[in-house]
């Protein structure tokens, strides 16, 4: 099997599983500034976690213009419980002055842009891409890095060479909702560190649960 026949599978396979929903999204929010904060939050840090953190925050800070006048000590505060929480401080308040002082308030949709954000990396950037504006893009998260490679998609472990490896792999069609599915999968079967390969639809075409079984056998 070559690894392109091995891609329209996986996807036909996380369709059928995982019907995609294009307005769907593990962190909530109802204006772009407060993705791009979830977003920044969810480094290091479960979604249920950034999600419980951003109930009292978006809340208590109820648009752009007060993340950007938040005391520091408050903000470290708040968002202390998803961890690395002095520099997440640090990067929401600096990021929400510079969207109000040199973007008029606007997200901007070039990732160039978004990336110049503090605490904006690529992964950051395509999400704000993909959910704000439709725009496409991998996002490279733990689960998408660890099935790629259980996949046979990349040999890479950097980020960035894995969204460069996957985005001249799979279709562009299919680039926004590879993440989504890929989060679905990899929390029901494909775990870490170990897969239930005894339990997974495609066991049969995964080289990672082909060679489990042969080491059995």
């Amino acid at each position: 099997m070559t690894k392109k026949e091995r891609v329209r599978l996986v996807l036909a396979a996380l369709d059928e599983r995982y019907p995609f929903d294009e307005n769907g999204c593990y962190l909530n929010y109802t204006q772009p500034h407060e993705l791009l904060i979830a977003t920044i939050l969810s480094a290091q840090c479960t979604d249920e976690r950034v999600n419980i953190v951003t109930a009292d925050l978006f809340t208590n800070y109820p648009d752009l213009a007060a993340f950007a006048a938040a005391d520091i000590a408050e903000m470290e505060a708040a968002v202390k419980s998803t961890g690395f929480y002095r520099n997440k401080a640090k990067n929401i308040i600096a990021a929400a002055q510079i969207l109000l002082t040199e973007h008029g308030g606007e997200m901007p949709s070039d990732i160039d842009v978004l990336t110049k954000l503090p605490g904006v990396g690529r992964k950051t950037a395509n999400v704000v891409r993909g959910h704000i504006y439709k725009l496409p893009g991998i996002v490279v998260d733990t689960h998408v890095m660890r099935l790629s490679r259980r996949w046979g998609f990349t040999k890479n472990s950097d980020p960035v060479k894995i969204e460069h490896d996957l985005m001249k792999l799979l279709p562009k069609r299919d680039w926004i909702r590879y993440n989504t599915q890929a989060i679905a999968f990899g929390r029901e079967i494909c775990k870490a560190p170990k897969a239930r390969c005894a339990d997974c639809f495609m066991a049969d075409f995964c080289p990672s649960c082909i060679a489990s079984q042969q080491q059995k056998e």
